[in-house]
């Protein structure tokens, strides 16, 4: 019997990886999508059917975080087995300047769908995609007992949606898990997140569209893994018998220089001669490392990541070369397998 998903964020990075893995497991995926004026869709354009054809399995939806009612009937009318909350304000940075607008979307509209699970009445699971940024400064490595100190309003939030999230699971007795995932990266990273940020700009200096890459802090270390094999994580909580929470990472750490220095060093260019360093992309209260103990994951979920922190790298410079037309279509898209999965950039097969 096909299972029916319910994906808010679905445009994202972690949205469209996630589709993929849905449909290829035969689901019917619902995403969730805010109305615009000009369509935000590129990340999961190659797998959108028109939803008149006969056999579709994707199909969206316009609605929004901060409207609870609309929320409701989404989820009353689909009748999902599983739900994957993804959507958020999360830029860090951002979320200094805009901590109300956060607050409300970040924190408040998960409130709003696990309000709207229960009283639907609908047996559903339900995956809360909270994130390292809230162990903030606790002592490395962090795990699923380590303390949270969040150092960012976009932290303090999703702190707010996981204890929320908690209390729904033991108060209602709804099947909700928090996925705390440190930082995972790929291609298709929005392009202020200082990883794309880099691979990007690196694309731009080879084409002379650029000569210089305006960046903050250099020292800031994190956890970074590739993004399909984190969806995986994903979809394996939901799979349990029984609803948890699971810290997902790689369990090693590099600073944003290391990235640079590994990202300029494989297009023969010393970073030191392109980066600037700009005052304004510094956070008031900073974070300055991060680092996963994910033994739980690795044993319960048999989680077991395959992409490492070189090969992260080379896949994003060598994508937005490809973009940037330094590179033959198709040379830049490195297939990892996982899982029976081959996955690529531009698309997935079976």
């Amino acid at each position: 019997m096909t299972k029916v998903a319910l994906i808010t964020g679905i445009t994202g990075q972690d949205g469209s990886y996630l589709t993929e893995l849905l449909l290829s497991k035969d689901y019917e995926v619902h995403g969730l999508i805010r109305r615009s004026s000009t369509f935000n869709t590129d990340r999961i354009d190659h797998i959108y059917e028109d939803p008149h054809k006969i056999g579709t399995q994707i199909f969206l939806h316009y609605g929004d975080l901060n409207d609870g009612g609309q929320l409701s009937n989404l989820i009353y009318n689909i009748k999902p087995d599983e739900i994957y909350h993804l959507a958020a304000q999360s830029h860090v940075r951002v979320s200094f300047d805009m901590p109300e607008y956060t607050g409300d979307i970040t924190a408040i509209g998960t409130t709003r769908l696990l309000e709207a699970i229960r009283r639907s009445g609908i047996k559903t699971k339900f995956y809360q995609a909270s994130s390292s940024e809230m162990f903030g400064d606790a002592p490395p490595p962090q795990n699923e007992n380590t303390l949270f100190k969040p150092r960012s309003p976009y932290a303090c939030a999703k702190v707010y949606a996981y204890w929320m999230v908690r209390n729904y699971r033991e108060g209602y007795n709804l099947f909700a898990c928090n996925g705390i995932l440190f930082n995972h990266e790929s291609p298709r990273r929005g392009e202020t997140f200082v990883t794309r940020k880099i691979t990007r700009g690196i694309a731009k200096i080879l084409t002379n569209k650029q000569d210089k890459l305006y960046l903050g802090n250099l020292e800031a270390k994190r956890d970074w893994g590739y993004a399909p094999e984190y969806v995986e994580a994903m979809y394996l909580m939901l799979q349990q018998d029984s609803p948890d929470d699971y810290v997902i990472g790689l369990g090693e750490t590099h600073s944003v220089k290391e990235f640079l220095e590994e990202a300029f060093a494989y297009v023969n260019l010393d970073w030191k001669d392109y980066v600037k360093i700009d005052e304004r992309y510094f956070r008031p209260t900073e974070v300055e490392l991060l680092l996963a103990d994910s033994t739980k994951a690795r044993k319960e979920l048999k989680w077991q990541p395959k992409v490492n922190f070189k090969d992260l790298v080379k896949i994003m410079v060598d994508a937005d070369m490809e973009l940037a037309g330094l590179l033959p279509i198709g040379e830049g898209q490195k297939i990892f397998k996982t899982k029976g999965i081959d996955w690529t950039e531009n698309r997935m097969t079976k």
